[in-house]
């Protein structure tokens, strides 16, 4: 079975030892603390299960993106982290504002609640292997699955952009809310990336599979 991106009713992403302690830290500089969103006065609609919302919601095409982001504190050099999403979106034009839907407690949540630097690799039609292997549960490290990949280190975020994507875009968390079983983040857009040959097709997913447009 094909691994899923992680979206608003996508699967967890992989995790790290350090999440559980990171959890329990203090905000820290830099980073906007989380803003818990008031409990909903009334229950998950009646009739309405998980499986029926999620088929529900699969029937949405949602276009594919890598979120990659750097650990500095993980291992002597640092490490590179990345993860699969369709739970991305732009906000506001002026000032630019993205967003993107992490799994709470997975370990792109953790990271980015205290590295407010992150990057974004819109993927093309060609990089569905990318999208399958940082949809994978239960990895440790991310370090071997950079390895084959054509990326470059954003000089605004730190983070690796993949070569070849659609575009790139390199943000700064602006604000971080609780939402349910999700955290959703909203960023400013730092820097903009239209690499020469970024005019093809974009990766969707749809049901379930990742697809292509016709």
């Amino acid at each position: 079975m094909r691994p899923e991106p992680d979206r608003v009713l996508g699967p967890p992403a992989g995790s790290c030892a350090r999440c559980a302690d990171r959890r329990g830290r203090a905000s820290v500089p830099g980073v906007l603390p989380t803003t818990q969103l008031p409990a909903p006065a009334v229950p998950h609609a009646e009739g309405v299960s998980n499986d029926e919302f999620r088929a529900a919601m699969s029937r949405l095409a949602a276009g594919v993106v890598l979120v990659t982001a750097h650990d500095p504190d993980e291992g002597p050099r640092g490490e590179d982290i990345g993860m699969t999403a369709t739970a991305f979106l732009s906000v506001s034009l002026d000032p630019p504002l993205v967003l993107v839907s992490l799994r709470e407690g997975s370990r792109m949540d953790d990271l980015l609640a205290e590295q407010p630097l992150w990057g974004v690799s819109i993927l093309a039609r060609g990089q569905r292997q990318i999208a399958g292997r940082f949809a994978m549960k239960g990895r440790v490290s991310d370090r071997l699955l950079f390895a084959d990949i054509p990326t470059v280190r954003g000089g605004a975020s730190g983070a690796l952009l993949v070569g070849g994507a659609l575009a790139t875009l390199e943000c700064r968390t602006e604000q971080r809310v609780e939402a349910g079983d999700h955290t959703l983040v909203v960023a400013r857009v730092l820097t903009v990336g239209l690499p020469a040959g970024g005019d093809g097709d974009p990766l969707t997913y749809f049901r379930g599979a990742y697809r292509h447009l016709a």
